[in-house]
C-alpha cells in the first residue's frame, strides 16, 4: 500500500509539470527498468541501457501525457526527438534534487522480461579508450541555458546490494 501511494506521488508530480511546467530549479531525475513489460523507446537507447536508464526532465520535454498506469514523453536525445513510454511499476527510482526529494521502488523481478538469447545488450563496437557502462541519459539541454551543470549522484536512493 506504501509503494503504491508513493508512485501516487510520482504521477502527481509528473501531472502538475505537464500541466503548469517545472519551476524555478525543480528537475526530475527518472530511473526505470528498460526491459518491464510495456516500456516503450527506441532499440539503440534500450541496447545502450539494457537494464536501467535515468532520465532527467528538466528545460526540455515534450508531450507529457500521465495515466494511471504510467507516462509518456518526449525528451531529445542528441537533438533527435524520441517518445518514451513508461509504466509507473516500471520506475525504480525518483528524485528532484532541487528540494533534496528522493523516492526508490522495489521492481517487481518476476514480471521483468528476460533478454533474448540474441539480443544486443551493449553497444556492438566501442572505440579504444571509450567506457562502455551505460551512463544516465540525459536529454540536451536548453539552447539558451547558460548556468552551469551541477552533478549529481543518485546513489544515495539506491538499495545496497
Amino acid at each position: 500500500m506504501v509503494e503504491s501511494a508513493l508512485r501516487r506521488v510520482v504521477r502527481d508530480a509528473l501531472i502538475e509539470a505537464g500541466e503548469v511546467g517545472l519551476h524555478g530549479n525543480h528537475h526530475f531525475y527518472i530511473s526505470f527498468n528498460t526491459s518491464y513489460p510495456g516500456v516503450s523507446i527506441p532499440d539503440y537507447l534500450r541496447h545502450q541501457y539494457a537494464e536501467e536508464m535515468t532520465i532527467v526532465v528538466q528545460h526540455q520535454f515534450w508531450g507529457l501525457d500521465v495515466t494511471d498506469q504510467g507516462f509518456a514523453i518526449t525528451l531529445s536525445f542528441n537533438k533527435v526527438q524520441e517518445r518514451l513510454e513508461i509504466p509507473f511499476a516500471a520506475v525504480s527510482a525518483f528524485a528532484d534534487p532541487s528540494v533534496q526529494f528522493g523516492l526508490q521502488f522495489k521492481v517487481d523481478s518476476d514480471t521483468v522480461a528476460a533478454p533474448a538469447e540474441n539480443q544486443i545488450t551493449t553497444p556492438s563496437t566501442i572505440e579504444p579508450g571509450q567506457d562502455d557502462t551505460p551512463q544516465p541519459a540525459i536529454a540536451d539541454p536548453a539552447p539558451d541555458d547558460d548556468k552551469t551543470g551541477e552533478v549529481i549522484t543518485l546513489d544515495s536512493f539506491r538499495k545496497k546490494k
